[in-house]
Order: C-alpha cells, then sequence, then structure tokens
C-alpha cells in the first residue's frame, strides 16, 4: 500500500472538518432569538403599513390584516410570557 504525504494530508483535513463543532446554535436561544426577530418584523411591517395607509399609499384592507397580525403577535408574546414566569414561580415553590 502506497501511502503519500499528499494523501495523507488530504485525508486529515477532510477528518479535521468532519470533527469541527458547528457554528450554527440549535438550543432554545436561537429559537427564542429567531421568535424575537420575527416578532419585530410583524411589527415594524405594521408600522409601516399603517404609516404608508396615513398617506395614502397602502390600501386600508392590508392595514386592517397588519394589524391584526400584529395583535396576534402581541398576545402570543404576552401568553409566552405568563407561561415562562408560572413557570419560574412553580420552581420556586419546589422544595430543595
Amino acid at each position: 500500500m502506497d501511502i503519500t504525504t499528499g494523501l495523507a494530508s488530504r485525508s486529515y483535513a477532510t477528518a479535521q472538518a468532519a470533527l469541527r463543532p458547528e457554528t450554527t446554535p440549535d438550543g432554545a436561544a436561537a429559537v427564542a432569538g429567531r421568535a424575537a426577530d420575527s416578532f419585530a418584523a410583524t411589527l415594524q411591517r405594521a408600522e409601516t403599513t399603517a404609516a404608508a395607509t396615513l398617506t395614502g399609499d397602502a390600501d386600508p384592507h392590508a392595514l386592517v390584516d397588519a394589524l391584526a397580525q400584529s395583535q396576534l403577535a402581541v398576545e402570543t408574546a404576552v401568553t409566552v410570557r405568563n407561561k415562562v414566569v408560572e413557570a419560574y414561580q412553580e420552581i420556586l415553590r419546589m422544595p430543595v
């Protein structure tokens, strides 16, 4: 079997890349970050649509739709916050 230094270095480089940790976070923090970004984008779209409607550049139906989406986003955020607070309070009540 003929092993050259080039073959060995290519094999090592391939193995090293496979063992490198992934840089994309997939944990709860990443999910919360994406949810916060989506929430902010929804509110920004509603503000942009409202401003466009006031200047006459947007359809009033688009404004109603944007406001309904922002209302749903805010209600969802409040519900998630309430569940987090409730879970925290439940943890505090646990005996140690």
